[in-house]
């Protein structure tokens, strides 16, 4: 399967990487938002990341040029659904918003367009039981940057069909991103293992055993870890990692998924990370 066109949902960071990525791999992209400054500022910080990778010799001036010729902006749902090999769904981690999407999606796509989400911990058979058709419905979880990055998540549903998933496996591999097949278990494979690590660093600084930058540290030099669980913690959003959290412990009924008050108190502070300019560490 070449895909030629797809319709990314979201123009947040993640909707943002997963269209600049496609754009560059020689695909049409359709960029969704319902806010226009938000898909605006979207294109901008795509075309400040294509500068970089100029001056870093990664890609030449013309490659920036075809690629923004590729990506489309959409400010109204319905101007998205159509001619698309694959939708892909990145807005918020929240599982009723993601429903409601994919019902709408079922009801106004082309019935061969594969559906997917890119949630990072929530169920693909529950997101896919907002439509009539859930064997079309699949999770492709790319990893931030998505520039940088090269896994990516295949998450079946009960449902999803064969032909879904070996779809997406090369679509994904089309992109220049490795494919993991996972089956649908709250956190996958990597937010699984990774979160509650972040959530035990949480611990161990509330409990004053150590400094943020000695956590981070003892990772970094004790595991060979490329960063500290706090300071990955800021480059993920504090929120997100609570969220993720959240979904382990509702799901496992498991006390060692339980969210660490630390990092609750942070997240209801605003103090989100690299987003806010302030989670565990300053970012000004």
């Amino acid at each position: 399967m070449n895909v030629k066109k797809i319709c990314v949902i979201g123009a947040g960071t993640m909707g943002l990487g997963i269209a600049q990525v496609a754009a560059q791999s020689g695909i049409d992209v359709i960029l969704y938002d319902e806010d226009k400054n938000c898909i605006d500022k979207g294109i901008g910080i795509i075309e400040k990341n294509l500068n970089k990778a100029i001056e870093k010799g990664k890609i030449k001036p013309e490659e920036k040029d075809s690629t923004l010729s590729r990506l489309k902006k959409a400010l109204r749902f319905e101007d998205c659904l159509t001619g698309n090999d694959f939708i892909i769904e990145a807005v918020i981690e929240d599982l009723k918003v993601k429903k409601s999407i994919f019902s709408s999606l079922d009801k106004g796509s082309d019935p061969a367009t594969i559906l997917a989400t890119n949630t990072s911990s929530l169920s693909i058979t529950e997101i896919a039981s907002s439509t009539q058709n859930p064997s079309r419905v699949i999770g492709i979880h790319f990893f931030n940057p998505v520039q940088v990055m090269s896994l990516v998540e295949i998450v079946r549903g009960k449902k999803t069909s064969d032909d879904v998933f070996l779809k997406s496996k090369r679509f994904v591999e089309e992109i220049g991103k490795t494919a993991i097949e996972v089956g649908d278990s709250p956190g996958f494979i990597v937010n699984r293992l990774l979160i509650p690590m972040i959530n035990e660093a949480c611990n161990i600084l509330a409990e004053s055993a150590a400094s943020r930058e000695d956590i981070d540290t003892a990772m970094k030099l004790g595991a060979n870890h490329p960063i500290g669980p706090l300071a990955l913690a800021d480059l993920i959003g504090l929120d997100v990692c609570l969220n993720i959290m959240k979904t382990l412990y509702n799901e496992f009924s498991d006390p060692k998924y339980r969210p660490s008050p630390l990092l609750i108190g942070m997240v209801r502070a605003g103090l989100l990370g690299r987003k806010t300019k302030k989670g565990f560490y300053d970012y000004d």
